[in-house]
């Protein structure tokens, strides 16, 4: 049986994905993950994710932040390299609203290993972003 968890992130107004990893940095989460830098602009509908060296996240962040990109989806993995886990960071067009999923070394509920750890991922994501304007969040984790 697959699982599919996520959080839905919507903010007040359109953001960055620089901005949003500038956050989230102050708590540990980075672009690096152990594979280096993963992205994505889906341009084509393909999700075609791209790789880059760690000394490129600059450039990457270029990328995705384009004014040529606001109207596509455009994805970022992210990493908390402290926590050992990481993920999808979504960003649909208009850029006010974004979706978070656990690809990277799920973290797993303790009692109930198939659950993700929804929980731990809300309090490493939901506070810094309160300064960025979030205003809702809706978390899943759905046996499929």
């Amino acid at each position: 049986m697959s699982r599919t968890a996520d959080i839905d992130l919507v903010f007040a107004g359109a953001v960055t994905v620089g901005a949003v990893m500038r956050a989230l940095a102050g708590v540990g989460w980075s672009l690096q993950e152990p594979l280096g830098i993963s992205y994505m602009v889906n341009d084509d509908d393909l999700f075609d994710w791209q790789s880059a060296s760690t000394d490129q996240a600059a450039e990457v962040l270029t990328v995705v932040d384009s004014p040529d990109t606001i109207d596509y989806l455009v994805g970022v993995c992210i990493y908390c390299s402290t926590a050992g886990t990481g993920g999808q960071l979504l960003f649909h067009a208009g850029r006010s609203h974004c979706s978070f999923i656990p690809t990277i070394d799920r973290r797993r509920l303790s009692g109930a290993p198939a659950l993700t750890d929804m929980a731990w991922y809300l309090n490493a994501l939901v506070p810094p972003l309160l300064a960025m304007g979030l205003v809702s969040y809706e978390a899943r984790d759905l046996a499929g």
